[in-house]
């Protein structure tokens, strides 16, 4: 097993592990994703899955922090799926309204399923309680990331 320099810093190497567990489970769950869904398309679903509602593309930009182009194009995609739905904004005649269809989650169900054969591996090495344990943490450094965004030197 590699170690890091030990003169780097705690959160340094905090992150730099989730980092590369990201980079590892998504390859994983990438190679798996049924319907030719892409990681990006996957994202947008589970985003609707957990929080139900519409969405403007612009909104999901800024959820995702990434570009409205690169929501529109993956948005587009899905509706061509049946996976999503859109209707125009009434409030803004220029805006569309996004959601969930009932295929859209079935679909990110199948997905979420792709990572099952991973999960007994997995679980005889690390016991589920270790895994319900450290979940708090991270929500909590999620839900201040998330509340704090104005900190990121490079954001908008």
């Amino acid at each position: 097993m590699n170690h890091p320099p030990p003169d780097d810093p705690l959160l340094f190497r905090f992150f730099n592990e989730i980092g590369i567990i990201e980079q590892l489970a998504r390859a994983r769950f990438e190679r798996g994703l049924p319907h030719g869904l892409t990681l990006s398309q996957f994202r947008v679903l589970n985003h609707f899955s957990r929080l139900g509602g519409e969405r403007t593309p612009v909104e999901l930009a800024r959820s995702f922090q990434v570009t409205k182009g690169a929501v529109t194009n993956a948005v587009q995609k899905l509706e061509a799926k049946g996976f999503v739905q859109t209707r125009p904004d009434a409030h803004d005649g220029r805006s569309k309204l996004v959601s969930l269809t009932v295929q859209g989650r079935a679909a990110r169900d199948d997905a979420i399923a792709t990572l099952q054969p991973l999960i007994p591996a997995l679980m005889s090495e690390i016991p589920e309680q270790d895994f319900a344990a450290v979940l708090p943490f991270l929500q909590r450094v999620r839900v201040f990331l998330d509340e704090n965004r104005e900190l990121d030197p490079g954001a908008p």
